[in-house]
């Protein structure tokens, strides 16, 4: 082989040889790293976890003291008995009745001078009677409501005079008519009838048509108006 060969391949191969050199100089170190630590720890750590936990196992067994032992419980010492009671026995008395005394038997026969005389009976005591309970007075009899009657004389009606017929002016027939007729609470007429006549059918009939045109005051009982019959005169007069 030629020397130019020789040289080309030796200089194109250093330098894989030299990367192979460094891992493996870094690899060495890593495992010798690793034996070191293993070598402390076994070496020194372990002695001295085994110096500081067996003083303190060994203290503790000297600090703690022993239990004391329980001793059982004295039995109470017994009591002397005591003697029965004896109830007390009272002392009775026994009391003596008195003597009997001497009893005077009466004598029924009366004395011979002794005075006689009549037992006037005592009167019967006269019958319990019953009280009599008062009746209650009974209440005052209530005022009677006020009445007021029908009106006509009120200015504010306006009624108007009655109508005369003129063939009783012509013949002279003239008189008074009284008028019965029922007003109800409204003041309007419901129903006429003749109380009294004049004497003249025709006057009659007049003032009858005039009572039922005209409007009315209504009557009154306790200021309430209420339907009410009225009595309403009528007059026919010629001048």
């Amino acid at each position: 082989m030629p020397a130019s060969y020789t040289m080309g391949l030796s200089h194109s191969a250093f330098p894989v040889v030299r990367k192979l050199n460094r891992n493996i100089a870094i690899a060495g170190s890593v495992v010798l790293f690793h034996i070191a630590a293993l070598w402390a720890l076994q070496a020194g750590l372990l002695r001295r976890a085994v110096e500081i936990v067996i003083p303190v196992a060994i203290l503790s067994e000297m600090v703690t003291p022993p239990a004391p032992k329980a001793e059982p419980p004295t039995p109470p010492a017994p009591q002397p008995p005591q003697p029965a009671k004896i109830p007390a026995v009272k002392k009775v008395e026994r009391v003596l009745p008195p003597a009997p005394q001497p009893v005077a038997i009466p004598d029924p026969a009366p004395a011979p001078n002794a005075p006689t005389g009549l037992a006037t009976p005592q009167p019967p005591a006269p019958p319990m009677t019953a009280p009599v309970t008062p009746e209650p007075a009974p209440p005052p009899p209530r005022a009677p409501a006020r009445v007021e009657l029908p009106s006509s004389d009120a200015s504010y009606l306006q009624n108007p005079d009655p109508v005369y017929p003129p063939i009783s002016k012509r013949l002279g027939e003239q008189g008074k008519v009284l008028v019965r007729v029922l007003i109800g609470a409204d003041g309007k007429p419901r129903q006429a009838e003749l109380k009294r006549s004049s004497g003249y059918d025709r006057l009659d009939s007049a003032a009858v048509e005039y009572v039922l045109k005209c409007r009315y005051v209504p009557g009154k009982v306790g200021g309430v108006p209420q339907a009410m019959w009225y009595e309403a005169p009528v007059n026919f007069v010629l001048e």
